[in-house]
């Protein structure tokens, strides 16, 4: 590695969102981000609660952990709000450290900022961080700039590049985040990230968080 180049691994919100995976490649998924000393787990909030029992807690006296996030509205958000506030709870109440919210696109399309506004502030007032998934490479510049400026009102600790479902993440799309979020919010870089050499550049874009299901890849060319 590098000596002018930082560790990847406290980076990284390790995600396993595949529907087709069960409880083996969860639990293997727990474990190799415990081993890497990942930032975090990303998970869908169905297997939050399994998570939990295998990632002791920040402070719990076995060792650091990763932090435990679960996605909500994954991946469209086109959910009722209060069915999209009720998975968060849920997940919130099964261990989750962190929330992954994909927002209101419908409402944002229609301009009523108000119901996004509502829908992001309902899940930030449950206390946990929330970073809020914003597909920028598909929105226009205006839409981008407005659902910036929702989400860091309602709440939000992080701005998150898009779910993976788009285009992938570019080193020009973190630093447009970053211009927008004027250092109120932090950038979570996420969605095709392939290998080392796009992460390191993300990374210095201005991402403090890379979410990959290719994180024990990235570390294996890392330290190999």
């Amino acid at each position: 590695m590098s000596q002018d180049r930082p560790d990847l691994a406290p980076l990284i919100d390790h995600a396993l969102l595949d529907p087709h995976q069960g409880t083996d490649a969860i639990a293997r998924c727990c474990d190799e981000a415990r081993h890497f000393g990942f930032a975090a787990v990303c998970l869908a909030s169905r297997w939050v609660a399994l998570a939990r029992d295998r990632l002791p807690r920040q402070g719990e006296g076995r060792g650091p952990s990763p932090r435990l996030s679960s996605v909500v509205g994954f991946p469209f958000g086109a959910i009722p709000p209060a069915v999209k506030l009720a998975e968060a709870e849920a997940a919130a109440a099964a261990g989750a450290d962190e929330l992954d919210v994909v927002p209101d696109f419908g409402a944002l399309a229609d301009g009523d900022t108000n119901t996004v506004l509502q829908d992001l502030a309902s899940i930030c007032d449950l206390g946990l961080p929330v970073k809020v998934i914003l597909e920028a490479e598909r929105l226009s510049p205006a839409s981008l700039e407005l659902l910036v400026e929702i989400s860091i009102d309602a709440g939000a600790r992080f701005l998150k590049t898009g779910s993976g479902f788009g285009p992938a993440v570019t080193p020009a799309g973190v630093e447009r985040l970053v211009h927008l979020a004027r250092g109120r919010a932090a950038v979570k870089a996420s969605g095709g990230i392939a290998d080392l050499e796009q992460a390191f550049a993300l990374v210095e874009a201005g991402a403090s968080r890379l979410g990959t299901s290719r994180g024990v890849a990235l570390m294996q060319a890392l330290r190999g």
